[in-house]
């Protein structure tokens, strides 16, 4: 039949191409399960409490947020077990609703700072974080500081505790820090977020390590990346004055290419648990297949299309392998769906044959062709089981037994976002207009302190620079047996009722509004704080311990 002649047409490119593909994964399997690794040395926490600690500013593009930034800012705020930081919020002038959200969390807690941009938005994400960049400037001067270290995040991420403390640490060797990013766990029938917890796992713990290991640039995912300030503001000066690249849709992979090629040390701090909790920057990502597809195709149009037109190939032999990987799902992505319905259409045509039903496509097919499509679909199950072992590793052997369906789920997925970005791309080409920035509407969790633990007060007073740790050290050694940190430290006049409450805010990660309406004057006796009874008690510790 005519359907036959036509599969027997295609077969053979689409084998050749999911071969060369296929044994391109192969490789970086190979390499990740037999050649042997440095073994990556993390501090030990007394290493990480004492060092000492850079200023840190966090740089967050916002446009059309105000659903999700006012939690983000402030659950982050109250759990990040660091103190030397500051968050640097970029927003525009017609987003008046995010503008106010930023705001109500800048009036209860001084370590956050509204950017506003100088023009309406949006415009780019690197545009936005070079407005947000020039008001830390303009901090900077106004106090008399300088920021050491640069970080940046998304509107919906969930700050790991340890986040800023591991990267404070691991720069004093390298220019640029990673840390792993991971979508929250979601259920078995979400299969588009579970498509991104799949990738995510296997692009972290094995893609990442492995291009390490073999010194391929380093790209930056975005959120959860600390840039020694130094390297940024040379390679600013080497592209015109201009930290992020506006132009490119994802700046956060230009920059980590720039820093390779500048001759900068990156590293990426692998995936470890603690409290059975993996450390890293956690999100949530799309779950309908409409926004997956819209942010998706940004990021194949800012990685595979633009980096295709800003860099070409040129780079040193090794860096285009790495090229070759980021862009040849190009290709890959508009072949797989074709290739799994040729696959199923092998499947059905065995079982006809199996009946004695007469299957001429055996016929027309190449005899030489059979070796190499076998070779293909055995990688092609050996990836899917590879994927299945790193996902399993992250979120159960459960959740993991679905990676199978959410891979042609996924192929569908991709290949609707390459086609969407290559449409993207040419028509502004076409118009001589630079991309536009589509943003992704993001979700926040409801109730994430199942994640992150609390920290306790005196961390806390600590971070909001109301007291120093010598001083904190002191008030619990002697403070009496039983009393509250915060009752202390108001009887001696250290800290205010008004500092207590914004130090109790914080920890609860509620506006100062919520809390003092929660928790009123009358729940406790006269004279007496608003220190909670949920909240941890204050115990003496070794000055050398954790607070």
């Amino acid at each position: 039949m005519w359907f036959d002649h036509w599969v027997a047409a295609i077969l053979v490119p689409v084998a050749v191409w999911i071969l060369l593909s296929g044994l391109d994964d192969l490789f970086i399997d190979f390499v990740f399960f037999f050649r042997k690794r440095r073994e990556f040395v993390f501090p030990a926490e007394t290493e990480l409490a004492h060092a000492p600690q850079r200023r840190i500013a966090i740089l967050l593009p916002l446009w059309h947020e105000h659903a999700v930034i006012e939690q983000m800012l402030r659950h982050n705020l109250s759990v990040v077990r660091y103190g030397n930081y500051d968050i640097f919020v970029g927003v525009y002038p017609n987003d008046p609703l995010t503008m106010e959200a930023v705001k109500r969390v800048e009036c209860d807690d001084a370590r956050v700072h509204s950017a506003v941009c100088p023009h309406d938005g949006p415009t780019s994400k690197g545009d936005c974080l070079n407005a947000t960049y020039r008001r830390m400037l303009e901090y900077e001067a106004r106090h008399g500081i300088d920021f050491e270290i640069l970080m940046t995040h998304d509107a919906e991420d969930l700050i790991h505790p340890e986040s800023l403390r591991l990267i404070n640490w691991f720069s004093r060797d390298h220019q640029m820090v990673q840390i792993p990013v991971l979508p929250l766990a979601t259920g078995l029938d979400e299969w588009t977020h579970g498509l991104y917890c799949d990738e995510f796992a296997e692009f972290q713990l094995k893609d990442i390590p492995v291009r390490q290991q073999l010194r391929g640039f380093l790209p930056s995912t975005g959120v959860g990346t600390g840039f020694e300030r130094s390297a940024l503001e040379d390679l600013r000066r080497r592209h015109n004055g201009k930290l992020f690249d506006p132009e490119c849709l994802t700046e956060d992979y230009e920059n980590g290419f720039r820093m390779h090629a500048a001759g900068y040390h990156q590293t990426f701090v692998p995936i470890h648990f603690q409290a059975q909790q993996p450390v890293a920057t956690r999100e949530y990502f799309p779950k309908q297949w409409r926004a997956a597809i819209r942010q998706r195709s940004r990021w194949i149009a800012g990685i595979a299309l633009q980096g295709w037109q800003h860099h070409g190939w040129r780079a040193p032999a090794w860096q285009r392998y790495w090229f070759w990987r980021d862009r040849k799902g190009l290709v890959g992505n508009l072949i797989s769906p074709l290739a799994n319905v040729l696959f199923f259409y092998w499947l059905v045509c065995c079982g006809a044959a199996a009946e004695h039903i007469p299957w001429r496509f055996a016929a027309l097919m190449p005899a030489s062709l059979w070796p190499m499509c076998l070779i293909a679909t055995w990688i092609s199950l050996l990836q899917a089981g590879v994927r299945m072992h790193l996902s399993a590793r992250v979120y159960g052997w459960r959740f993991a037994a679905g990676v199978p369906l959410r891979v042609v789920w996924g192929n569908i997925i991709n290949c609707a976002a390459t086609a969407e970005a290559v449409r993207q791309f040419l028509a502004a080409r076409v118009r001589r207009k630079e991309l536009a920035w589509r943003k992704t509407e993001h979700v926040y969790p409801g109730a994430p302190v199942h994640i992150h633990t609390r920290p306790r007060l005196g961390e806390v007073l600590v971070r909001l620079r109301l007291v120093s740790m010598t001083e904190l050290e002191d008030a619990l050694r002697l403070k009496a047996p039983g009393q509250r940190l915060g009752e202390y430290l108001t009887a001696i006049h250290r800290i205010t009722q008004e500092n207590l409450e914004q130090a109790l805010s914080s920890q609860a990660g509620q506006p100062v509004e919520a809390w003092t309406a929660e928790f009123s004057d009358s729940r406790f006796p006269a004279g007496g704080n608003r220190n909670s009874e949920s909240l941890l008690p204050e115990h003496s510790h070794h000055p050398s311990s954790p607070v």
